[in-house]
């Protein structure tokens, strides 16, 4: 009994010694400890400032916001992670630092295998941000989607499709694909595909088409309106109007086209030129072929023929 009341005292004693001892280092080392705040402190505040007063000079050499942000963010999370080493520095904790930096490299290796597609969006987002192939507002078609770019991020391109909804493509996948962009230069060529009766004046045609054309909605007066015949078809002689226009937005287009549709048809209805229904020519015989009413009448002439021979024989 005596002996395990003699070993709670032993180790009563030596805590308490242990708890003294710490409290000295505490005592001897809180000086050190205001100074580490200090430092920790002023590392936050200035990050701040000087972040703060970047940011109004980084508009002018770069107009990618996602950019700017990135770039202030990680100058901010420098020079707050400094503050912090020479705090510990101060406090004497210099191998604490040297086992932060070795995890740090470990855990961004490890981070760098678990979100390969993160870390890949991320960077072809910066990529993207650098390049500037196209930018808020653009008409863009992508991996099967055609719509405007409403917002541009380091991870995903938002797009609102013609049809209204709103798609996020990741970044890796607009990098990695063809992109066309139908805002870059501000104007588009329309393609209109038309046929005409065999039996029309084909010179004709062409400068009905380009006189009907010249009024059509945003065209751009000092491109010329092409004309060009392409292919017999099976029923018509098929060409193809071609002009250019103003673009902006889809609707610019997709009214220009349907403009041009409208005139198109009623200069043709005005010059009694035809666009033909298709037709189909039915080949009776193995050779040359007859005509179908030489073969009506022959049908017709023998059914007349049974009636009279039936009606003889009757």
């Amino acid at each position: 009994m005596k002996t395990n009341i003699q070993d709670i005292n032993d180790a009563i004693t030596l805590l308490w010694g242990k708890l003294e001892n710490w409290g000295e280092q505490g005592i001897l080392l809180l000086p050190n400890l205001l100074v580490a705040l200090v430092i920790v402190f002023l590392s936050f505040l200035i990050a701040r400032l000087v972040r703060n007063w970047l940011e109004k000079f980084m508009g002018r050499f770069s107009h990618s916001a996602a950019l700017n942000n990135l770039a202030l963010t990680i100058l901010y999370i420098i020079m707050v992670g400094i503050g912090f080493f020479l705090a510990l520095n101060v406090l004497g904790l210099d191998k604490v630092v040297v086992s932060m930096l070795a995890g740090v490299g470990i855990l961004g290796l490890a981070l760098g295998f678990a979100f390969q597609d993160i870390a890949a969006n991320f960077i072809a987002g910066v990529i993207i941000a650098v390049r500037k192939p196209f930018r808020v507002g653009d008409m863009i078609e992508t991996n099967d989607y055609q719509g405007t770019i409403e917002r541009i991020t380091l991870r995903t391109i938002d797009i609102r499709q013609v049809t209204g909804e709103l798609v996020w493509l990741p970044n890796k996948m607009v990098f990695e694909n063809p992109v066309t962009n139908f805002s870059v230069r501000g104007s588009r060529r329309v393609d209109l595909e038309v046929g005409i009766s065999y039996g029309d004046d084909l010179e004709k045609v062409q400068q009905v088409v380009i006189e009907a054309l010249q009024e059509v909605k945003n065209r751009i007066p000092s491109r010329d309106i092409e004309v060009m015949y392409d292919a017999f078809g099976d029923s018509s002689i098929n060409f193809k109007a071609r002009f250019w226009i103003t673009y902006h937005r889809q609707i610019d287009y997709v009214s220009a086209k349907s403009d041009a549709i409208i005139r198109i048809k009623k200069a043709f209805d005005a010059n009694d030129i035809m666009i033909p229904f298709p037709i189909r020519t039915l080949d009776f015989g193995i050779k040359g072929g007859e005509k179908l009413s030489e073969e009506l009448q022959t049908i017709t002439a023998s059914i007349k023929n049974g009636q009279r021979l039936n009606g003889g024989g009757q």
